[in-house]
């Protein structure tokens, strides 16, 4: 079955995003978060290339989706991977479909709207024949996921800042085993990925 990976960049602190983050200011005041995505760093550009150019499809949020696909958006020279408009076909969590999507419109990308979280990810599973189904945000859809024991793999990308408040990723109460599997310093970030330990084995 298609692997599920949840990946996100965070605050050492454990935020996604900073206060007053809303369709007009993206993350809020937290530019520096993904200072790596934007980086010449070697470790940086090759974590994002393997992971965008891997994946099969992609779940969202409606939150999140608002955002890329608003007025501040992803263009055709900024989207999913960066300076690379990754194409995979993408599933976004929301009781309330928009009626019109800019990024189909003016860059062709796929989306399907879909109203509960599990069945996002089946539909993701069914089509990602080319690779994982990647959970890339928000915090509360990661967080549900995570919660629901629905993500096989954590990939995160820990900026050197504290943000002091904004979205959490984690949530009180869940409690998950993880087996550490890879780490990455670059100058901007640590990427760590850690793989979910199924009852009590690894």
């Amino acid at each position: 079955m298609t692997k599920v990976i949840a990946d996100i960049t965070m605050s050492l602190d454990g935020y996604v995003t900073g206060p007053g983050a809303d369709t007009e200011h993206g993350l809020g005041d937290a530019e520096e978060l993904h200072t790596w995505v934007f980086s010449q760093d070697q470790v940086d550009t090759e974590i994002l290339e393997r992971a965008t150019s891997a994946t099969g499809a992609v779940v969202m949020g409606r939150r999140l989706f608002d955002v890329v696909d608003g007025p501040h958006g992803w263009t055709k020279d900024m989207g999913y991977g960066a300076d690379q408009v990754g194409t995979p076909p993408f599933f976004v969590v929301t009781h309330s479909a928009p009626p019109d999507v800019r990024l189909e419109r003016e860059l062709g990308m796929r989306f399907t709207f879909v109203s509960e979280l599990p069945n996002a990810i089946e539909q993701a599973r069914v089509v990602a024949t080319e690779g994982p189904v990647v959970i890339m945000g928000g915090g509360d859809v990661i967080a549900q996921a995570i919660e629901h024991g629905l993500v096989e793999e954590l990939h995160l990308h820990i900026a050197p800042m504290l943000l002091g408040g904004g979205t959490p990723l984690f949530r009180t109460g869940t409690r998950q085993l993880y087996r550490q599997r890879e780490v990455r310093p670059s100058s901007n970030a640590i990427h760590v990925t850690y793989e979910r330990e199924t009852n009590g084995k690894r």
